[in-house]
């Protein structure tokens, strides 16, 4: 075997790629903050906190990020933990920008799931974990805030089952909650790890009391807390153990096999906020996550071994240099060796391109890249505007990875320009900000580039593209919204757009690759265009346009 096959092989056991999610609020982006802490990436942790004073965390750099105290845009996260690298994809919470996060999540190997110990399952934590089911990514389980009032947690592991339909191995478990939550038992190495708040709430590092099992003498004595009341200390010791034994008898047997499937979660309970069992996380999520997986595209499975370069875009932000108006595309590098001004194949365009400024992120930091492998996310200054999400570069030839699933639209709006002299940084902001996914281009037919028509998947993207068009471009606009609900593409032999426009409660337009998509009224609208018209298709996504 090579040197070169040594090298890439031991690189890709280094690498640990994954996204987490969550609802909003849930403490995502403090966990993120608070893992990036104990890799040594930071120093000190940031609250997401709304106010013009905060501190601002790593992975919120997006100036209506910091405004608003949400995360609307996929961060890119790459630090060190014990020797190996860690690529962490932090994804928006928020629901209106999701379509983020399940592009987020085809680069991902993994995803590690947050709760809040007091909400349990919330809608958005379950659409997410959706996504994830149907990529196949093993899920792990993060049950945070136990140090406020919270649900009992054997109710938490049975609704992970009832409403996500998966079963789960808690790796460490609670004693207490809220006001009387003591810290967590590992249920591995038998230990028992005390919780000790953290008043400043400055990210510092927090060692745990730590004590042989639940026989020794000292844990009795140490659940009375502070007043060293006994009688609360026997009822936590009681409920403690009724617990675990239920859990023995009941529960389900850690099984490797079952987590790389996704059929099983390990759990881990503790407060990202107080960093309490965040470390032992990371620690334990490292060990039992998996390497880089083979990529399909869909006649063959691509080992992250393999010699030759490949990777696919899944991500491309613009102006995040607003000095220089740059355009980024996030690539995951999914086999070989990646080096600085090599030369690959543009899959869709079907032409040589060479890979001359990579970068490498830490929130909206950057670094240029002499060389990456598997499991790596880079971003790629794309000055020519030629890379796309879901494209496909490599050295392989014939070789085009399965495409990034685009959603449909449920919101629609048409743009009024408030300076007619500034249409064309309309243009180019729309047409920049459309190819990160921020919101959908459809055009009128015939008329070219005038008064289009936006869809997003959520309606808080229209604020961001307002906001956004201003802050970048210079452009002030005001949106107006249009009364559709659905956005179906045609597909079929006879593609009469014109019988469509014919009926008020539907309308045809063109997206950008001239593709015919139909916006509908109602649901009953929709309905009635399906049953009617048996020789098309109406379709969920955009058909895949090659060689454009």
């Amino acid at each position: 075997m090579s040197d070169s096959i040594v090298k890439l092989k031991e690189e890709i056991q280094r690498r640990r790629t994954f996204a987490i999610i969550s609802h909003p609020d849930a403490g995502k982006t403090t966990l993120t903050e608070k893992l990036l802490l104990y890799g040594g990436a930071i120093h000190l942790a940031g609250a997401v906190r709304a106010k013009a004073n905060q501190r601002h965390t790593t992975s919120d750099w997006m100036e209506i990020e910091k405004q608003r105290g949400i995360s609307i845009s996929t961060s890119v996260l790459q630090f060190e933990y014990n020797g190996t690298i860690i690529n962490l994809l932090d994804t928006p919470g928020h629901k209106d920008f999701s379509e983020d996060t399940y592009r987020t999540l085809m680069a991902a190997d993994a995803a590690v799931m947050l709760i809040d110990a007091a909400k349990g399952v919330e809608p958005q934590t379950r659409k997410l974990f959706e996504v994830c089911r149907m990529r196949g990514l093993p899920i792990f389980t993060f049950i945070n805030k136990m140090d406020r009032p919270s649900r009992e947690p054997l109710d938490l592991l049975d609704e992970l089952e009832k409403v996500l339909g998966i079963r789960s191995c808690p790796m460490t478990w609670p004693i207490g909650s809220g006001d009387r939550f003591r810290g967590v038992f590992d249920r591995q190495s038998q230990e028992i790890h005390f919780f000790q708040k953290d008043s400043d709430q400055k990210g510092k590092r927090i060692e745990s009391k730590k004590m042989a099992g639940v026989d020794d003498p000292e844990f009795l004595k140490s659940l009375g807390g502070e007043r060293q009341d006994e009688y609360e200390a026997k009822e936590l010791y009681d409920q403690f153990k009724t617990e675990l034994e239920l859990l023995e008898m009941a529960g389900d047997a850690f099984d490797w096999d079952r987590i790389l499937k996704g059929d099983l979660t390990p759990v881990f309970f503790g407060s990202a906020m107080n960093n309490f069992g965040v470390e032992r996380f990371l620690t334990r999520f490292i060990e039992l996550a998996p390497e880089p997986a083979p990529r399909s595209d869909g006649e063959r499975e691509i080992d992250p071994a393999q010699p030759k370069f490949s990777a696919f875009v899944f991500k491309i932000q613009a102006n995040m240099d607003p000095a220089h108006r740059d355009r980024v595309a996030f690539i995951r590098i999914c086999s070989g060796r990646f080096a600085r001004n090599m030369l690959v194949k543009h899959s869709r365009l079907e032409k040589d391109i060479k890979l001359a400024m990579p970068v490498s992120f830490f929130g909206q930091e950057r670094v240029v890249v002499e060389e990456a492998w598997p499991g790596d996310v880079i971003g790629l200054v794309d000055t020519n505007s030629s890379l796309r999400i879901g494209d496909t570069i490599t050295e392989m030839k014939g070789l085009e990875y399965k495409g990034v699933p685009s959603f449909s639209p449920e919101h629609f709006a048409s743009v009024l320009i408030l300076d007619p002299m500034k249409r064309k940084q309309l243009q180019k902001g729309l047409d920049q900000l459309a190819e990160e996914g921020v919101v959908q281009i459809y055009r009128q037919r015939g008329m070219g580039d005038k008064d289009p028509v936006l869809g997003a998947v959520g309606a808080l993207q229209f604020e961001v593209l307002q906001h956004r068009l201003k802050a970048e471009y210079s452009v002030d606009i005001r949106i107006e919204r249009l009364p559709y609900q659905h956005a179906r593409w045609l597909k079929g032999a006879n593609l009469d757009a014109d019988r469509f426009e014919r009926r008020e409660d539907s309308r045809c337009l063109l997206d950008r690759d001239e593709n015919p998509v139909i916006l509908f009224k109602s649901d009953w609208a929709m309905r009635w265009a399906v049953d009617n018209y048996k020789d098309l298709e109406f379709l969920t996504t955009a058909p895949p346009k090659r060689n454009s």
